[in-house]
């Protein structure tokens, strides 16, 4: 049975001068919710995106189809390479350590993306944590975690 319900919102934020990024996701699925968050320091903006791409689709069931919605231009980019809407002659060349879970969790699997608006809950919801936890990396390096679920019973418009 595919699950046509999975949502997911992710949101990044990159900080150019101190090269480092943070990201966010939030999933709900079937009325469960789940989301994480990590940063990086010393990453580029494509790469934080890409890095918050692969987090949303692990533990993915494989038979689920995802709507992912998001603000970032690299995942909307992502999307045309995910969606074999890219020119054959410009695979990915860079961050190919990333792209191969993505690609893998990608397979046989409906994904859509769709552009968010600055006033949809679960987009703030990730912004927010995105731009907390850029700016703990900025201070302490590469890390992640899961958000506490009492946090994601927050969010309105779920």
């Amino acid at each position: 049975m595919v699950d046509a319900g999975v949502r997911i919102w992710i949101e990044t934020s990159h900080h150019p001068a101190f090269r480092c990024g943070g990201w966010a996701w939030v999933r709900e699925q079937a009325g469960e919710r789940a989301g994480a968050a990590g940063g990086d320091r010393y990453v580029t903006a494509g790469r934080t995106a890409l890095t918050a791409l692969a987090a949303a689709l692990k533990g993915l069931p494989t038979d689920a189809a995802a709507t992912i919605h998001t603000a970032d231009p690299s995942l909307l980019a992502a999307a045309l390479v995910l969606g074999g809407q890219a020119k054959p002659d410009e695979p990915p060349t860079e961050d190919l350590d990333v792209w191969a879970p993505i690609l893998t969790a990608a397979k046989g699997r409906r994904l859509t993306f769709a552009r968010t608006t600055a006033a949809n809950p679960p987009a703030v919801f990730a912004a927010a944590w995105a731009e907390l936890v850029r700016d703990k990396a900025k201070a302490g390096g590469t890390f992640a975690a899961a958000i506490p679920k009492p946090n994601l019973a927050k969010i309105a418009g779920l």
